[in-house]
């Protein structure tokens, strides 16, 4: 294999076709604190300075894409998010028990819910603790 010369660095943005921009992206701004950042042919790009969204008209495909995950900073960050996920009456995977290990036996700890287009999103804990 050969080795490359360069290393990726965060995520810059990335697509998602969606039914509606506008009601994903305030969906997006509501759920997960996302700002807009600016409007393009048939679509807006929305996120904070970590990663950038560009939500654009289409046909959703949400089995394409699996999951994506955020890390949070702690355990407090993802209980606080939860309760304000259940407060929009986001429904919330693994109801009753909706913090719970990334995968059996993993010690990072996350929450997985479906934005208005099906796509799963994660929030997750590093090392955290129920």
């Amino acid at each position: 294999m050969m080795k490359t010369q360069f290393t990726v660095g965060t995520v810059g943005h990335f697509g998602l076709s969606v039914r509606s921009p506008k009601k994903s992206a305030k969906w997006f701004q509501s759920a997960l604190g996302f700002e807009k950042q600016f409007e393009f042919d048939k679509g807006i790009a929305v996120g904070n300075r970590n990663v950038t969204i560009a939500l654009h008209k289409g046909k959703p495909r949400p089995k394409t894409l699996g999951h994506m995950s955020f890390h949070l900073t702690n355990m407090a960050a993802l209980r606080k998010a939860l309760a304000h996920l259940k407060k929009l009456k986001v429904k919330v995977e693994d109801r009753g028990d909706e913090i719970g290990p990334e995968a059996p036996g993993s010690k990072h700890m996350g929450i997985w819910f479906r934005d208005l287009d099906g796509y799963r999103w994660e929030l997750s804990v590093q090392n955290g603790k129920r």
